[in-house]
């Protein structure tokens, strides 16, 4: 049974590695391969013009760090107000307490589209087109359900007995917040903060819809765009972007993955 699930195990792992194995192959493969109509598994011949081609892109830089300061940004205040939202769902009781989570669980089923045109009008008068802050706010926005959600069940598995025993050790509500839920919630926080970030990172549709004429404030995956030609589009270089942009991503991941494969288990001491 055991080598069964192994061998499963190892399928799935396949299943989901081998896109990205070819979005990296299509990135080092030669035009001319690239555009074959018997395609292979590997290549004889690795180029790395395709990157090359990706980072003469003007401005490629500027798309970088506005996309960094746009994930980062959305990731700092999303785990931050959904931190103290799950602890008050959780530690707090008062009325409508169940309608709010209810909410913010119909706020998830609502397609992202049906919302574009809206929060455009709303952004506009706003006067917010054509900032940084626009995507802020939007992405902040839609990542708070989920991430209230997910923290509300590790703030649920504290219990309530730490908090009373801290406060009659003369500790105050904002020094049991920080100094014993804050720590113990840490694998929650990781796992949200991936989410927010490569929701902020990866997204297109609304650097598009509200970055309409300010160059210099676009993000990164608008420099996709660049490649994507009416006569013919340049394959290598949108695989080689697309896998600079997988970077960021991987190294953010491995940052967290401490905290987020750790679990409460032996964070409550006797």
């Amino acid at each position: 049974m055991r080598r069964v699930l192994d061998a499963l195990a190892v399928l799935i792992a396949a299943v989901v590695i081998f896109p990205i194995y070819w979005m990296v192959l299509a990135a080092i493969k030669p035009a001319g391969e690239i555009q074959s109509l018997h395609q292979r598994p590997w290549t004889l011949s690795p180029s790395l013009d395709a990157f090359r081609r990706v980072l003469a892109v003007n401005d490629f830089g500027r798309y970088l760090l506005n996309s960094l300061i746009v994930a980062l940004v959305v990731v700092l205040i999303s785990g931050l107000i959904a931190f103290l939202a799950a602890v008050a769902l959780t530690r707090f009781h008062f009325r409508f307490r169940t309608t709010i989570l209810v909410v913010f669980l119909i706020a998830q089923m609502v397609p992202v589209e049906a919302l574009t045109i809206p929060l455009f009008f709303l952004v506009r008068d706003l006067g917010a087109l054509n900032t940084l802050g626009s995507l802020m706010l939007v992405h902040t926005a839609f990542t708070l359900p989920f991430a209230i959600w997910m923290l509300r069940g590790f703030v649920a598995a504290v219990p309530d007995e730490l908090d009373e025993a801290a406060q009659l050790d003369g500790a105050s509500r904002l020094t049991v917040l920080w100094r014993i839920l804050f720590p113990l919630i840490a694998p929650g926080l990781a796992a949200t903060s991936v989410f927010s970030f490569i929701h902020a990172w990866n997204d297109f549709l609304f650097a598009r819809t509200f970055i309409i004429s300010a160059t210099d404030r676009q993000t990164l995956p608008m420099a996709l765009l660049v490649f994507f030609k009416p006569d013919e589009n340049d394959w290598g270089a949108i695989m080689a972007a697309s896998t600079l942009m997988t970077v960021p991503v991987l190294i953010f991941f491995l940052l967290v993955r401490r905290r987020l494969v750790s679990g409460l288990g032996g964070a409550v001491k006797d």
